[in-house]
């Protein structure tokens, strides 16, 4: 068997197709037959991916709020809350969400989501999401922000959407500055 793979932004196949060994009369025919079966499904699946839309835009992602959650427990536990805007003409079904948040070079938060609402075509929608920070990256924060009082924190926010199979993965970086 030869293989070939073939692969773009959109769509990954894989085809394979016999080698022809055997050229004998009575084996020639059932190969060239196999053959041509196999082309016709390798154009069938490629014809797939060529529907997929080519126009397609990254969503918008705004962070709209962090608001703690439960001060009593050891790390701190936060709401969070992004609008997703979809500039799209199809709706996003969005299959999942894995998101960062750094402050001042901290990891301090990271956390995934998998139960997430659809995004109307040209329309936007509100995703929360629940995370708790990271205990030692909270303590390296303070114990920095109390040692330079009145420093600017630097923020990084990363998310990385996934549209399901046929879509690539959407990253997402907004980076920024807090001043007290």
């Amino acid at each position: 068997m030869q293989c070939w793979a073939v692969a773009d932004k959109a769509c990954y196949a894989a085809v394979c197709l016999p080698e022809l060994v055997d050229f004998t009369p009575e084996n020639l025919m059932p190969q060239l037959l196999r053959l041509c079966c196999f082309k016709l499904v390798a154009l069938l699946l490629l014809g797939g991916c060529v529907t997929l839309p080519s126009d397609f835009k990254d969503p918008g992602v705004t962070v709209v709020s962090v608001r703690p959650t439960l001060i009593n427990s050891i790390a701190p536990q936060f709401d969070i809350l992004l609008r997703v805007t979809n500039p799209n003409r199809v709706d996003l079904d969005l299959a999942g969400l894995s998101y960062n948040i750094f402050l001042s070079g901290n990891k301090l938060i990271e956390g995934v989501a998998s139960d997430l609402p659809l995004i109307p075509a040209y329309g936007e929608g509100e995703v929360r999401l629940q995370a708790t920070a990271d205990l030692l990256s909270s303590l390296r924060l303070l114990s920095g922000v109390l040692a330079n009082p009145g420093t600017p924190i630097d923020f990084e926010f990363n998310a990385e959407i996934d549209l399901g199979t046929f879509y690539p993965m959407i990253n997402i970086r907004k980076v920024g500055v807090i001043s007290f």
